[in-house]
């Protein structure tokens, strides 16, 4: 491994292991993540704060500082800034989150590493990433991502697969070109074991069909959509053009064990025919990249994919015209995922979505975290509350990935509140918050706490139910209140 800022950010971290205090204080100290001081007030507007709704949408939640920082830079400027996250400064999240020796493994090495540790590295590096990075827009994308080609590490060998998956498909390509990503998803070690596609052959003479889990997949979750239009024989002919495409850790003296390839023995190399277009025979191992060619630049796959979008940032049913604009720039510009983002971000709609969605358990959790500038290294008192929301990351089981809908989280509720309190008071295991520092240092008084944590002044009722309480209650509160739930 060649050295690098990575390398030697991911070494230097790694020595520090055993002081994670230190990373902290690094942090705080010399690497830009202390708290700010005399910053204006909260907003005190009856409706939520538009900067503030954009920080609830497109990041896990405003650490202190941030939405003044927006507001100075302006929407747009803040918006290309972070639509280029390799132009963003993060090395104290980098301290943090690249000590995970892991993570860099091929997908054939990983088998080196025992699961249990995997499992706790890559959930770690997720989490610590979510909290800590500057980059939000690009790790809310990631988190997109990860749900739109969902992967379990729950399933044979994809523990071991999955964090070059994570690593070379979804982070690579997250803020990239949607057909890019496709195709590296289809050709990910990861993916072929999850989907069963290492195992679909066909050979001349043979009773082998193709396997089609991955190729019904690919057309109705990854791109086109169940309504999008697609044949049963469209399956069946997507499936014939990725045959042969398969993974073996255990090829001898190969140069890229750790990466699918192609076993031309073992694809149906005849004439195929997908959503009306023909794929010549004789294409090999690049029936594929036409296959993801002919799927991406289908007009369902814009539909599909700009209605996910907007699912996760303007409404659960989105509006139709907000689909139908996101779509379009989808189609304009084959897939650009800055290109279409910046048309999200840009539309009305989106400005007059305010509170509408309820945050997901991770959002919430992590959301709690930024606000408060806790002291987060990602542990087991992290993760517990999230396996009791049902929303550790990787462990969804289902291709489908984790849903956005609000009805299968509402049962989470008592668990959220829980996590509100005993954050706010200082009882939750591996997190540290000071309320009355952080208070101090933003300068403003008690009775601002939800204007700060929400975006906009409390109604009367609700600041009638903070009245006696103390600081501690008073955040708890407010961070358990149906007001931050949602964004």
């Amino acid at each position: 491994m060649s050295w690098s800022r990575r390398t030697f950010l991911a070494g230097l971290a790694g020595g520090l292991a055993s002081c994670e205090r230190v990373l902290t204080l690094a942090g705080r100290e010399w690497l830009g993540e202390e708290i700010p001081k005399g910053l204006p007030p909260p907003p005190e507007s009856e409706k939520i704060d538009a900067d503030f709704h954009l920080l609830s949408r497109a990041t896990f939640g405003a650490r202190p500082g941030e939405l003044w920082r927006l507001k100075k830079m302006g929407h747009q400027a803040w918006l290309e800034e972070q639509l280029h996250p390799g132009r963003i400064t993060d090395t104290a999240c980098d301290l943090r989150a690249e000590r995970f020796e892991s993570l860099y493994f091929s997908a054939g090495d990983a088998y080196e590493w025992r699961k249990p540790v995997l499992r706790d590295e890559m959930t770690r590096h997720t989490l610590l990433r979510a909290i800590h990075s500057r980059r939000q827009l690009f790790e809310v994308m990631v988190e997109f991502w990860t749900d739109h080609l969902n992967i379990s590490l729950e399933k044979g060998d994809c523990i071991y697969l999955k964090p070059s998956d994570d690593r070379d498909v979804v982070r690579r390509h997250a803020l990239g070109n949607f057909y890019d990503l496709i195709r590296a998803s289809a050709k990910s070690p990861a993916m072929l074991v999850y989907l069963d596609g290492k195992s679909n052959k066909v050979r001349r003479g043979k009773n082998d069909v193709p396997n089609e889990n991955y190729a019904r997949e690919l057309l109705e979750l990854h791109t086109l959509g169940v309504h999008g239009g697609y044949t049963q024989q469209d399956v069946l002919e997507a499936a014939r053009c990725l045959s042969g495409w398969t993974f073996d850790r255990n090829r001898f003296f190969a140069l890229n064990a750790g990466e699918a390839f192609f076993r031309p023995d073992w694809h149906d190399d005849g004439a195929k025919q997908v959503l009306g277009q023909v794929i010549p025979a004789g294409g090999g191992g690049r029936d594929l990249d036409r296959l993801v060619e002919i799927v991406c630049r289908h007009p369902a796959t814009a539909r599909n994919i700009a209605s996910k979008l907007c699912r996760r940032f303007i409404a659960y049913d989105p509006p139709a015209s907000a689909v139908e604009k996101v779509a379009a720039e989808f189609s304009r510009t084959s897939g650009d995922v800055r290109s279409v983002l910046r048309v999200l971000f840009s539309l009305d709609e989106f400005k007059e979505s305010r509170g509408q969605l309820m945050k997901r358990p991770f959002k919430f959790v992590v959301g709690c975290l930024r606000a408060l500038a806790a002291d987060a290294q990602g542990g087991q008192g992290l993760l517990e509350p999230l396996q009791r929301m049902g929303h550790a990351p990787f462990q969804y089981p289902t291709p489908d990935g984790y849903p956005d809908d609000e009805l299968p989280w509402m049962g989470t509720l008592m668990a959220r509140w829980n996590f509100a309190m005993t954050l706010a008071e200082g009882r939750q295991n591996g997190l540290r918050v000071s309320l009355q520092e952080l208070r101090r240092r933003l300068g403003f008084p008690p009775e601002a706490w939800f204007a700060y944590l929400v975006g906009r002044r409390p109604s009367a009722a609700e600041a009638a139910v903070f009245d006696g309480l103390d600081e501690a209650q008073r955040v708890g509160l407010i961070l358990a209140s149906p007001a931050f739930q949602r964004c």
